[in-house]
């Protein structure tokens, strides 16, 4: 499965808001249409609308949740039933921030968090079908997310050296980083691991940052 998914697969692009049901809905139906079949459903859509809970409005707490959380939860709920045929792998991108919080970070880490209990509950309900659910847990990586991120900080440099330190490998990580461990947990070389997480982040949370 791994060598067919990093070779052989077809792309192909649906836009869709995925904290709209019927959107999430006509997305999956399109993906069965043009292909036949879901076996892996990777469910990385993700924002982070920074604050604390006296900062953030009412508003903005409910669209993280929208996005993070209620988008994990459609993806599934309308993928499942497509899934239960053959079988397959479920993997919810969470984060660091599920067990490490950082100031004003309170909706993202509420999301994140939740999305490792979505991972627990669902490898329980849908193992008997065949269904393989993990979660991976990046910490700093190369996207446009860390980019606005970085374009925020007074001082970039020193923001990026003080990142660097926190990594025992000396490194922040790659989309390929997490795509590797994705690809590794959708294969069958995984297929006795369901109900937990994978930690990618160069050691950063195992030296307590």
């Amino acid at each position: 499965m791994a060598e067919s998914l990093r070779v052989h697969s077809p792309a192909l692009a649906i836009a869709a808001d995925i904290a709209a049901e019927e959107q999430v809905k006509r997305a999956v139906e399109t993906a069965i249409q043009e292909f036949g079949f879901i076996s892996v459903l990777i469910n990385n859509a993700g924002i982070e609308l920074n604050g604390s809970v006296t900062e953030l409005s009412a508003a903005e707490w409910d669209r993280q949740i929208a996005v993070n959380l209620r988008g994990a939860f459609l993806m599934s709920r309308h993928a499942i039933p497509a899934m239960r045929e053959r079988g397959g792998s479920i993997i919810h991108i969470s984060s660091v921030h599920a067990f490490v919080s950082w100031a004003g970070c309170a909706a993202y880490d509420a999301t994140k968090a939740g999305l490792l209990g979505l991972t627990r509950a669902m490898a329980l309900d849908h193992g008997p079908d065949g269904i393989r659910v993990n979660a991976i847990c990046p910490g700093y990586i190369d996207t446009p997310l860390m980019e606005k991120w970085l374009a925020s900080v007074p001082d970039r440099g020193a923001t990026m050296r003080e990142v660097l330190s926190a990594h025992p490998l000396g490194r922040i990580g790659t989309p390929r980083d997490v795509a590797q461990a994705a690809l590794f947990l959708a294969s069958d070389a995984a297929s006795f691991i369901s109900g937990t997480f994978l930690v990618v982040d160069g050691a950063m949370s195992a030296a307590g940052h």
